[in-house]
């Protein structure tokens, strides 16, 4: 399977204040290190609402990172699908999403600047595991992951962190239960648990 990955391009200084000085309207600070390397996976959590989608891309704006996303297909359908795109989004066929995780590796591998972002519970719904996707591309392709979030709790929104997963996936997974335990989505009980289904164990 092949993957169509956007170039990554850079937003001129107007479009990143404007972009920080909607979310200090809205009340949101946000929380930002730069990443340690030109690529890389990000990893957003928790997920519960419509509303992390625009405080995502405000966020995405203001801090200059050209993060790309991937979404379902549907949302690419119709007028919308120009905007999506421009926001850096990428349609995903789910039911054609076979050999997905290791066309994003040769990618991350042969490129030498791509970030994408990944919401591991793969909707707003609750679920009882995360996808464990982006826990193996970090792997396959050895770049770090940035622990993004949405906090509704303080009106925070950013990466501040980025780690290089062991590939020991108890201790991996502790690392990110200590790190989100403190944010909270816009709808708490939603929030999937950072835990992986048992048959996707890394072998």
């Amino acid at each position: 399977m092949t993957v169509a990955l956007p170039e990554t391009t850079h937003r001129p200084g107007w479009s990143r204040r404007t972009a920080a000085a909607l979310l200090r309207a809205f009340g949101w600070r946000i929380a930002w290190s730069p990443p340690p390397g030109p690529k890389g996976v990000i990893m957003v959590y928790p997920h519960t609402s419509n509303w992390d989608f625009i405080v995502g891309v405000l966020c995405r704006h203001a801090i200059g990172l050209e993060a790309k996303w991937m979404g379902k297909d549907s949302l690419f359908k119709g007028p919308a699908g120009p905007l999506m795109r421009a926001l850096g989004g990428i349609a995903i066929d789910r039911s054609a999403a076979h050999g997905l995780t290791a066309a994003i590796v040769q990618e991350l591998q042969r490129r030498e600047h791509l970030w994408l972002a990944i919401t591991p519970e793969g909707t707003r719904s609750y679920v009882p595991w995360l996808k464990s996707g982006f826990y193996r591309i970090a792997l396959a392709a050895d770049v770090p992951c940035g622990l993004g979030f949405i906090d509704y709790g303080t009106r925070t929104v950013g990466i501040d962190t980025w780690v290089r997963f062991s590939g020991d996936e108890t201790q991996d997974l502790a690392t990110l239960r200590a790190y989100y335990a403190a944010k909270r989505g816009k709808t708490p009980a939603l929030a999937g648990a950072i835990a992986f289904k048992p048959h996707d164990v890394i072998p």
